[in-house]
């Protein structure tokens, strides 16, 4: 089974000005990512807009970070729906189309009990032989998976790992202690790469590695070799883009960065709103005291 570790971007979806899924943008960044030492690839995130794609797009863009991939890294592909059934269909066309793991995302809009949030990712766990991250983003989806219930799920054989974007260290903590060493734990909150790590947990899958894949790869490579100083300042790196998110309606202001710095990302799909003049002269500014660090 797959072993869930690393920095793992939680890769963005390009688009052009119309609005449709940017495929010469989207095979580019499978390759900086890659290029930049990354240990997988995670498409149909949250950032990468999965809630608001249809299900022949989403299959469009696995398929294309799967073929540009080639196999160099592993492919983490988002299989989550609002539903059971849709879950299901959507998790067994992503392993026919050769995605190495999935990331299922607890149902959304309606807010379900921790028995029914088992009974769904059971459901679906029994259509894949694929290994499954759980993720649980409780501030997006109005629905968290306890300590408890992921306890029970990491039971299950192809249940490895889970993405926790709770923002709770403390939470992180208690999802370490309670499961096997052999599950995942993996920091879906930027500022908690390094204090996951430090607590055992095996990685992170991180929004920010979409503009500086190789200092977020670094926090890991410099914890991994017990440079814990170095690892610090590679997490500070990520401060001031992590603040500047608040500038607008996720993910418009990564969309913004990644253009800044001359990566074609395009706009977020709509009802997401281009930053108003202000954010965007903010952005800029926060984009040229990065590059006077030598950071971009």
């Amino acid at each position: 089974m797959l072993e869930v570790k690393g920095i793992i971007p939680a890769m963005v979806t390009p688009l052009n000005q119309r609005e449709e899924i940017d495929e010469q943008a989207l095979r580019g960044m499978v390759n900086r990512y890659i290029d930049a030492g990354v240990h997988g690839l995670f498409c149909l995130g949250t950032n990468g807009e999965f809630y608001n794609l249809s299900f022949e797009e989403k299959l469009e863009v696995a398929q294309i970070v799967i073929d540009e991939a080639r196999g160099r890294v592993p492919v983490y592909a988002g299989a989550g729906c609002a539903g059971t059934g849709e879950t299901r269909r959507l998790a067994q066309r992503l392993e026919q189309a050769g995605a190495d793991a999935l990331s299922v995302i607890t149902p959304y809009f309606l807010t379900y009990t921790q028995a029914e949030l088992q009974y769904h990712f059971e459901a679906v766990a029994g259509e894949t032989a694929l290994p499954i991250v759980l993720y649980t983003i409780p501030a997006r989806t109005g629905n968290t998976l306890s300590v408890q219930t992921v306890a029970k799920l990491a039971e299950l054989p192809n249940v490895v790992g889970i993405k926790d974007s709770s923002g709770s260290f403390d939470h992180i903590l208690q999802l370490i202690d309670r499961t096997p060493e052999s599950f995942s734990v993996l920091a879906g909150t930027d500022s908690l790469i390094l204090s996951t790590l430090m607590a055992g947990g095996t990685g992170a899958i991180a929004a920010t590695a979409n503009v500086f894949p190789a200092a977020v790869v670094a926090i890991y490579e410099h914890w991994r070799r017990g440079e814990y100083e170095q690892a610090e300042q590679g997490q500070r790196v990520l401060r001031d883009l992590r603040a500047a998110f608040s500038l607008g309606t996720l993910p418009s202001v990564l969309k913004a960065v990644l253009d800044e710095i001359g990566l074609s990302a395009g706009p977020a799909r709509r009802p997401v709103a281009p930053l108003t003049p202000q954010a965007l002269e903010e952005v800029r500014r926060m984009v040229a005291a990065y590059t006077k660090k030598g950071l971009l």
